[in-house]
């Protein structure tokens, strides 16, 4: 914005070096151009500025596809002033040559007329295609029409504007077809959110067989195991005992053999010893008798001799000669 300083006669206008400042006296003109300083009569001069920066608009525009469904576009615009004498003929930028401030609003009037081209534009490429196409193609063709179509705008050239860029960051339907686009999306979203959970829950289930599985091929082993180490301590058991068995019968025998042979013995020995005394008269049998009892006594208290006894031996030792019984 201009800066004005007045004094009782004149008034100094000082412009920054962004703004174009054309001053008119008495309808002719006088001075053009960028961040100017200079003295002027307020009563017979006219002063319009320009700005010469690049300003941007915001943009919206809320159409419709060619199935009448409602779809939106959401952007920014750059323009800047290309030839501002030109665009001053026909825009009004006079300020007040009080406080500098615009009489008019030019600006305003600008992003008016910008508006309109642009939605002009945005309309019929909106109507041109349904809505699904429109959301599939997106918002690259749509700002190349606007960019493409404002660039051949012959009224931007008579009015001296040039834009500087078109950028579009959103084309939309309504909030109601939006759901109901996305429905199917959403489903068959949901349908392989689902299939990938039972795809999960079915790997872990074969997971958990699996293991189940080999935890039970694990258990069958080791009851093959352990019946064939049963099997094999039974055997061992089995020989243990049989060896056991025959090594008892084996001393069982020898020792039976061993007993045959000392009673044999004996036998044979009582058998030579019971031959010795066989043909001995019955007197000496008793006098041995009575010998071999004697010498198993320690004391005999009392001997009873009866006359019969006496006699019969008597007559034994009568009936044969003592030398025949020495020799016997």
């Amino acid at each position: 914005m201009a800066v004005i300083s007045k004094f009782p006669v004149v008034a100094r206008l000082r412009a920054d070096a962004s703004h174009h400042i054309i001053r008119y006296k008495n309808g002719q003109l006088r001075q053009s151009g960028r961040g100017l300083v200079f003295w002027f009569r307020p009563d017979v001069a006219s002063i319009a500025e320009l700005p010469m920066d690049d300003r941007e608009m915001t943009l919206f525009v809320k159409g419709r596809s060619a199935d009448f469904q409602d779809v939106n576009v959401q952007g920014a615009l750059g323009w800047r002033v290309a030839e501002p004498e030109k665009l001053a003929e026909r825009i009004d930028f006079t300020i007040d040559l009080l406080n500098g401030q615009h009489v008019r609003q030019p600006v305003e009037r600008i992003e008016a007329r910008l508006t309109g081209l642009v939605n002009q534009a945005a309309l019929d490429y909106l109507a041109a295609a349904p809505v699904r196409e429109l959301l599939d193609a997106g918002i690259e063709p749509l700002r190349q029409r606007l960019e493409k179509t404002l660039a051949a705008e012959p009224a931007l050239a008579d009015l001296g504007l040039a834009i500087v860029s078109v950028r579009l960051n959103n084309l939309a339907p309504s909030s109601e077809l939006e759901r109901a686009l996305q429905t199917p999306t959403f489903e068959a979203l949901q349908q392989k959110a689902d299939e990938a959970m039972f795809e999960r829950r079915a790997l872990a289930v074969d997971k958990e067989r699996a293991i189940a599985e080999n935890e039970l091929a694990n258990k069958v082993e080791l009851a093959k195991r352990e019946k064939q180490l049963i099997s094999e301590e039974a055997e061992n058991a089995r020989n243990r005992a049989t060896g056991l068995a025959e090594a008892e019968k084996v001393e069982a025998e020898a020792e039976a053999n061993r007993i045959r042979t000392v009673e044999s013995a004996k036998a044979e020995a009582e058998q030579a010893h019971i031959a010795v005394y066989r043909d001995l008269p019955a007197g000496v049998l008793m006098g041995l008798a009575a010998r071999e009892l004697a010498g198993k006594l320690d004391t005999i208290e009392h001997l009873n001799i009866t006359p019969d006894i006496l006699a019969a031996v008597m007559r034994e030792f009568a009936a044969k000669p003592v030398a025949a019984i020495e020799a016997k």
